[in-house]
């Protein structure tokens, strides 16, 4: 797998991150990356760094959000946004470096 450095996608990030819905979001602290020959079957996906490697590397909280060439980059411009608003979604209010799940509910009939 190569991982590149993605300054294209921390642009629209930027974009996205300007519409005022992340204000929780520091912008210096999330990282852009674009990866080739990932079996994934993701788009993209989002890292944050655990609370134990802040500390270990004396570090503050920070994400990298790496998207996955082959499956996002022929994307149309709206899904490529789309995408990236839900990696965004991941990051908590408090950005802490820890990432939030999928939400899922779950109907039962009682």
């Amino acid at each position: 797998m190569v991982v590149k450095p993605a300054p294209d996608i921390r642009t629209q990030l930027a974009k996205i991150l300007n519409s005022g819905d992340y204000p929780h979001v520091k912008r210096s602290r999330i990282f852009c990356f674009r990866s080739r020959g990932s079996k994934a079957r993701a788009r993209a996906r989002i890292w944050g760094m655990p609370r134990i490697w802040q500390l270990a590397l004396k570090i503050p909280p920070a994400y990298v959000v790496e998207v996955l060439a082959e499956k996002f980059d022929h994307l149309p411009a709206i899904e490529k946004t789309r995408v990236l608003v839900h990696e965004l979604a991941h990051i908590p209010k408090n950005f802490s470096g820890s990432l939030l799940p999928h939400l899922r509910r779950l109907f039962c009939n009682l």
